[in-house]
């Protein structure tokens, strides 16, 4: 079958979340009033996306060169950061612009207001070290216990008070068996209270993604290695569809993958730009 007659869909459902639309629109606001901005960490988990806007004039920072400098513009991402960045900022005198996304916002609010309660065990089901969970465990002072894994739920003490929160991207289905197992082994004298602060607009992808990969023919995941988010839904496109493939970009393409296929789909993470999506869809089409 020749490449024009080849059916392409793109997942309507794919491409970046609210939060990141969000700190790329501030970024390329004050950038396009011709001023320095530094982004501290990667404003997307996606090369190509952070490429555009460094070419736009983004500069990438890290915590350390972030205490170096002075009388500057940063922007924090929608990841969210600790308590001590926000310090950091005043005492340099930097003007932060903060396009952390308002669910974790909302989430390390609730954290903070817990731990300042105090008593108990703040846990929170997350990836070690991932920006939006170091975010989250700042708002105890370091004291917040991660879980990465259901397995690590079995290290808790359930003689105390277990207060349970999650990153915004986890798995729906895995934090529901860790509240399972706190429940049938919680002390009858300990209190235990979970919070489901798992984002909706990445956890529904789950099911539509689904259902996109199972009526094609190849699916093209396209997605940075990076994105932890990433992961999940290219593991849920394989599982329902052995003939997905994750790539970064159309370079990645490999020709001998349309033989025979009717139908390809094309979808990503919530740190996919829709433009690449496109560009890999024209890649096929022979536009480029």
């Amino acid at each position: 079958m020749s490449p024009m007659s080849l059916k392409i869909e793109i997942d309507s459902g794919s491409g970046f979340c609210f939060g990141v639309t969000t700190a790329i629109q501030k970024a390329e606001e004050e950038l396009a009033k011709g001023n320095a901005l530094y982004c501290l960490g990667d404003i997307v988990h996606n090369g190509m996306e952070c490429d555009r806007l460094r070419q736009m004039g983004l500069i990438t920072i890290d915590h350390e060169q972030m205490a170096q400098l002075h009388d500057v513009k940063v922007l924090l991402r929608a990841h969210g950061e600790p308590p001590a960045t926000y310090e950091l900022a005043r005492r340099n005198n930097i003007e932060i612009i903060d396009a952390t996304c308002p669910v974790v916002l909302k989430l390390q609010q609730r954290i903070k207001k817990q731990y300042d309660t105090g008593g108990g065990q703040i846990v929170i089901f997350g990836k070690e070290g991932h920006a939006e969970v170091l975010g989250l465990v700042g708002q105890t002072a370091g004291n917040a216990i991660v879980i990465e894994h259901f397995d690590d739920v079995k290290q808790l003490d359930f003689t105390r008070d277990i207060f349970l929160y999650s990153q915004t991207t986890k798995s729906l289905d895995e934090f529901h068996r860790i509240i399972d197992y706190i429940q049938s082994h919680i002390a009858p004298t300990a209190t235990f209270k979970s919070f489901d602060t798992i984002c909706r607009s990445v956890a529904n992808r789950m099911p539509n993604i689904s259902q996109f990969a199972a009526r094609h023919d190849l699916i093209l995941f396209v997605c940075g290695r990076k994105s932890s988010n990433g992961k999940v839904l290219f593991n849920e496109c394989q599982r329902l569809n052995p003939n997905t493939h994750l790539i970064e970009g159309p370079e990645e393409i490999d020709p001998s993958w349309l033989k025979g296929i009717e139908t390809v789909g094309i979808c990503g993470a919530t740190s996919t730009p829709k433009w690449l999506m496109e560009q890999c869809r024209d890649a096929i089409r022979g536009e480029r």
